[in-house]
């Protein structure tokens, strides 16, 4: 009797130890399966802060990207600027310069002439005390040659 009472305690102790071991396993599988989804959602949420940050940092260097090209643009514009201004300085005096430059040898053509006329004047006027005649002049001055007109009148 004794015997078989050792046999039915070693059984239900088996069956005891055999239940402990399942829930063990199933604990242990459990766990890996939590582990597993905390490792996943974990991983999910560092790439999410990491796609975050690569964002903000290539919108930033895109707006980086416009100042200075903005930047860029207007010390450009400055310098077309100053450019096309010292351009048209230039532009003023070249023009200024021809202009005096033909105006002073309209002057000078016309004084040659003027002279001219002084000089025959004084000889007519000479000549007109005996042959008592006048003498007009008539001078045109424009842009590209000088015209005078001499006539000799006798009174």
């Amino acid at each position: 009797m004794g015997s078989g009472f050792c046999i039915e305690n070693d059984v239900e102790e088996i069956t005891y130890w055999q239940i402990q071991q399942r829930r063990k396993k199933q604990q242990k599988k459990s766990k890996k399966k939590e582990t597993a989804a905390a490792i996943k959602i974990q991983a999910w949420w560092r790439g999410t802060l990491v796609r975050r940050t690569l964002l903000h940092m290539a919108l930033r260097a895109c707006i980086i990207q416009r100042w200075w090209k903005m930047t860029l643009l207007r010390m450009l514009e400055k310098k077309r600027r100053a450019a096309l201004q010292a351009y048209a300085q230039r532009e003023r005096a070249v023009t200024k310069l021809q202009s005096l430059v033909r105006m002073w040898r309209v002057h000078w053509r016309y004084c040659q002439v003027l002279n001219a006329i002084y000089v025959i004047q004084c000889h007519w006027q000479c000549h007109n005390c005996q042959t008592c005649a006048q003498l007009q002049c008539h001078c045109v001055v424009t842009t590209t040659h000088l015209q005078f007109h001499i006539e000799i009148i006798n009174s």
